[in-house]
């Protein structure tokens, strides 16, 4: 309905960007490309790299977006949209997100690759679904909520990433740590224009916090309904960003093309 593909028209293994820009960065290193597509904000293309066929599809920004991209990759996998029945043998999607972010930690230089292990969700996504919580993502979310103090309402989640699609994008040149998902770019991020917030003190808390040997090493707005829902469903989920900004350092790119390239072959050798 709202990503205007059908499911011959995409790969078992997705690559999801929230740029529609960027979809086109990432098929133009694809040897051949079969269907290309626009809707609203979700631009897709799939093709072949290095004899494997891939899509990519832009999502847009925000969780609400990856309900939508991640409950209609599956039905398009998973149930017949004619008679609406759900297949017998269940297929199981590769997703991975190429994003930017915001670091939280001092010592991991701008355009590092930043891969998640695990997602702390500041949106309400998950809350809607029956998403089954490990015994460590429960000690994660537990940790967090007594040591960083969220504004009255908001109830966090904690999702872990794909741990053997995770590994496939870890290199010694990656940085790997706990990823907060935020609800919005300005207030929920700790920013503020004209309008007050109440979470001032929020960016220094999430520096500052630290479960076992995880530290949180970025902000971002999609992974933790990506890895929330996607695994819900059987798919393999993992995140992978590109850090365009140091918040405790106050360093910002000032363009980042050519780093954004280069990081998007790093994803489609290693996929």
């Amino acid at each position: 309905y709202h990503l205007g593909v059908s499911a011959d028209q995409i790969a078992d293994t997705i690559i999801l960007v929230g740029d529609q820009e960027r979809v086109a960065m990432v098929s133009s290193f694809f040897q051949t490309i079969d269907h290309t597509s626009a809707h609203r904000e979700f631009v897709c293309h799939t093709g072949m790299y290095n004899g494997k066929r891939i899509s990519v599809l832009s999502t847009g920004i925000g969780t609400d977006n990856i309900d939508i991209t991640i409950s209609e990759l599956d039905a398009l996998a998973n149930i017949n949209l004619t008679t609406r029945n759900v297949h017998s043998t269940l297929k199981s999607l590769k997703l991975v997100r190429i994003g930017t972010c915001g670091i939280l930690q001092s010592e991991i230089p701008l355009h590092s690759y930043l891969i998640s292990s695990f997602a702390i969700g500041l949106d309400n996504i998950a809350h809607f679904y029956e998403v089954e919580q490990s015994s460590s993502e429960e000690g994660l979310l537990t940790s967090f909520t007594q040591d960083v103090d969220l504004p009255k309402n908001i109830k966090p989640y904690a999702i872990a990433a794909t741990n053997s699609l995770r590994e496939q994008l870890e290199s010694e040149n990656t940085f790997t740590g706990i990823t907060v998902t935020s609800s919005g770019f300005y207030g929920p991020q700790g920013r503020q224009l004209r309008l007050g917030t109440k979470t001032t003190e929020l960016n220094d808390q999430l520096t500052n916090f630290k479960w076992e040997d995880h530290r949180i090493v970025n902000f971002e707005m999609e992974s933790s309904a990506l890895f929330a829902l996607g695994r819900s469903m059987g798919h393999e989920c993992a995140t992978i960003c590109l850090g365009v900004g140091n918040r405790p350092n106050l360093e910002f790119s000032t363009g980042y093309h050519d780093e954004m390239m280069r990081m998007i072959q790093y994803v489609l050798d290693r996929i």
